[in-house]
């Protein structure tokens, strides 16, 4: 829902930097810029001059964040890893400086104490999130929307599947499955067992 204190802004790229600016509102103008898992797709010249023509002087201040890693759990990882590898073929080179941290972005503005150029500051930032909403995470990537573009469906069920049921297990909740064959463990099957059965099922290849 739209905040009644935000004013909401299209500006497409055919804006010349003077349209933008006074759309904006003047030079010398804005205390804070943010731009949030984005940075790396931008013209960086022409959006660093049109900072520096923004922002109030002194105290004016840039803010760019991303994320690159995402951390469940040891085993959910691996599996997660083995899947991010298929979608190697279908990232932008734009995106290496986000996996390398933003340490090779060039940043020419003067630190407010907060690290600086070639050395940002590493966050981590939990987040509660439920597996629905880490697939729409997901399904927001260029890489999966790039490879969707190209007949690829890099989130197949079989992968869906086996995050579902590895999570299940890692949060033991782990109801087994009709089909399960519970003559291969001795007695009730640990934790470990069941992972195990699982990877088996939905892991290897």
């Amino acid at each position: 829902m739209p905040h009644p204190r935000i004013r909401y802004l299209h500006t497409p790229l055919s804006l010349s930097d003077d349209e933008l600016i006074n759309l904006i509102g003047t030079e010398n103008s804005v205390d804070l810029i943010t731009v949030a898992q984005a940075i790396h797709w931008f013209d960086l010249p022409r959006f660093y001059s049109i900072v520096t023509r923004l922002l109030k002087k002194p105290g004016g201040i840039l803010v760019v964040w991303g994320y690159s890693d995402i951390t469940v759990s040891p085993t959910f990882d691996a599996a997660g890893k083995r899947w991010f590898e298929t979608t190697l073929p279908y990232w932008s080179s734009k995106t290496q400086s986000l996996y390398e941290g933003y340490k090779e972005l060039p940043f020419p503005f003067e630190s407010v104490g907060l690290r600086s150029e070639g050395s940002p500051l590493a966050l981590d930032i939990p987040k509660k999130l439920s597996f629905e909403g880490y697939l729409r995470m997901i399904r927001s990537w260029s890489a999966i929307v790039t490879a969707k573009e190209n007949g690829v469906d890099l989130l197949s069920k079989r992968w869906l599947r086996s995050w579902r049921m590895l999570g299940v297990v890692l949060i033991c909740v782990y109801t087994l499955p009709d089909d399960m064959n519970v003559s291969n463990f001795k007695g009730t099957p640990s934790q470990g067992e069941a992972r195990n059965y699982f990877k088996g099922l939905f892991l290897e290849e």
